[in-house]
């Protein structure tokens, strides 16, 4: 494909504001697109991004060191760097990035369903359970999350909870090619604000809830339901519909965007008397599942839900008033449901030998609003005390690090912050920070931690810091790990370290029922 072709993708606010090419007539033939200069190959545009750690400007000549016959920028380099390559220079090249995807990969979003799930919390578990209804439905189906993608016999491990819009549109087009019929895909406020899934046109567009995070990047609360509310005003199939949870505060205003967006609107709750198109009429929650009715407009379903916590309601109301609004039957939303594979990290499960080793959960809450869900659903299932370990990522939203450890100090009986990913921020800075959120506990240290209920303690080893938790765990103790859930690194510095959650309780676990070396067996 030529240059030129790409470049006549380009909505008019993104069109060329310069050109920096020896001859005019120079219409070099575009192989592939790449925006990371240590990828391109030979025929490839490179696209200059600026990010908040490093600028794709200062990568060009070795961009085209590596083979790239032209180059797409925010800004003007010195003309010596393009060694004689055409480059051209437009508004917002990230922006820019989106259609000359599309273009480039034969607008594969055009051939697709495309659900997309919005909001703070649950848009994993919504994800997975509409994937699993739509497979029971018979639907080939893909999905794109903060997890994976995944469709066909590919499994990819996710970098960013909505792609960039190159590899987006990448994905989509492999997922042409292996007959895939309806995407699922989680759509978070940073894809929507920095335009990734520019171009898309969703069937569906479903909204979770909304409360506080990713602040450090839209400023307010206000901003960041804007980013949300772009999903049903801008980016959807006229027609299409838009399922909204209406227990949530914000519901009004993505309804009235989704109106904005010519879109038809699908009401659903958790809550018997409310007025709503898809309601959950009654639930029974145990460690092994639940068992939930709901009201759909064609009739009462019963369902056998797999995912643990009495959160999950809000998400199965909203996966199921997706499906319906996509025209799945009652069998096969039923059907799917209790097929739904558990959701790596989110209310997972760590069980232990023996009789005697307490309830170990780990779960990737790192909001306020989702740590107090978290363990708002644990104390409900707990048979004793709850414990919970938990940290704060660096670099990130300080002013909601005190509001997660006040939902800490409501629940749980004993407490150990400890670090989640620091980053580069100092993580006795950011251990601070929690500790504001912790004066309704009383401060003690690691060894005298089991004394007594309302005690908490500070250790910035988190591996440390679960171990310590499991130890002291008795029977019938519910142990819950929060923050990382499927993660399986941590940052420090600038260093991704392995370390997962799941591994390391296991192995605190094992040590439980290890014998004391010397003792009798």
């Amino acid at each position: 494909m030529r240059l030129s072709s790409l470049l006549a993708a380009l909505p008019k606010h993104l069109a060329p504001t310069a050109w920096v090419r020896e001859d005019a007539s120079i219409d070099p033939v575009i192989r592939g697109i790449s925006y990371d200069s240590r990828r391109v190959a030979p025929g490839d545009l490179f696209v200059a991004l600026s990010g908040s750690v490093s600028d794709g400007h200062d990568y060009v000549a070795r961009a085209i060191e590596l083979g790239a016959v032209a180059v797409m920028l925010e800004h003007a380099v010195d003309t010596h760097v393009l060694a004689g390559r055409p480059a051209v220079v437009v508004p917002k090249s990230r922006r820019a990035l989106a259609p000359i995807s599309i273009r480039f990969f034969g607008e594969p979003s055009s051939k697709l369903r495309l659900i997309g799930i919005t909001g703070t919390n649950g848009k994993t578990s919504t994800t997975y359970l509409v994937e699993s209804i739509l497979s029971s439905a018979n639907v080939r189906t893909g999905l794109i999350g903060t997890v994976e993608i995944r469709y066909a016999s590919e499994r990819i491990p996710a970098v960013n909870t909505t792609p960039e819009s190159l590899d987006l549109q990448r994905t989509l087009r492999s997922m042409c090619t292996q007959n895939i019929e309806a995407v699922v895909m989680e759509v978070s406020s940073h894809g929507l604000e920095l335009g990734r899934v520019s171009g898309c046109r969703f069937r569906v567009g479903a909204f979770t809830n909304l409360t506080q995070d990713h602040l450090d990047f839209h400023g307010d609360m206000e901003s960041y339901l804007g980013s949300k509310a772009l999903l049903f005003r801008e980016c959807m199939v006229p027609g299409g519909h838009a399922v909204v949870n209406v227990d949530d505060p914000a519901a009004d205003k993505i309804i009235a965007a989704a109106e904005e967006g010519r879109c038809e609107v699908i009401r659903c709750s958790r809550d018997a008397d409310t007025p709503a198109d898809v309601k959950l009429v009654d639930a029974v929650i145990s460690l092994s599942g639940t068992r939930a009715s709901l009201e759909l407009p064609t009739g009462r379903i019963e369902l056998d839900v797999p995912l643990l916590g009495d959160f999950n309601l809000e998400n199965l109301v909203v996966a199921c008033a997706s499906a319906y609004a996509l025209g799945v039957g009652p069998e096969a939303i039923a059907a799917g449901v209790a097929a739904c594979r558990q959701v790596p990290g989110r209310m997972e499960v760590v069980r232990g030998a023996g009789s005697g080793a307490p309830t170990v959960i780990v779960d990737y809450a790192h909001t306020p609003d989702a740590v107090d869900k978290l363990l708002r659903a644990v104390r409900q299932l707990s048979e004793a005390r709850l414990i919970a370990v938990f940290g704060c990522g660096g670099d990130r939203d300080r002013s909601k690090r005190p509001l997660m450890a006040e939902a800490i100090a409501r629940h749980s009986d004993i407490a150990i912050a400890t670090s989640d990913n620091p980053r580069t921020e100092d993580p006795d800075r950011i251990l601070a920070d929690v500790e504001e959120g912790l004066k309704n506990m009383r401060r003690t240290t690691p060894d005298a931690l089991g004394a007594g209920k309302g005690s908490y303690t500070v250790m910035r080893d988190r591996r440390e810091a679960i171990r310590t938790a499991i130890a002291l765990a008795r029977p019938g103790d519910s142990v819950v790990i929060a923050g990382k859930g499927h993660e399986d690194y941590q940052i420090i510095g600038r260093d991704k370290l392995p370390f997962d959650d799941r591994i390391e309780a296991r192995k605190a676990l094992a040590e439980r029922q290890a014998p004391v070396q010397g003792s009798e067996t």
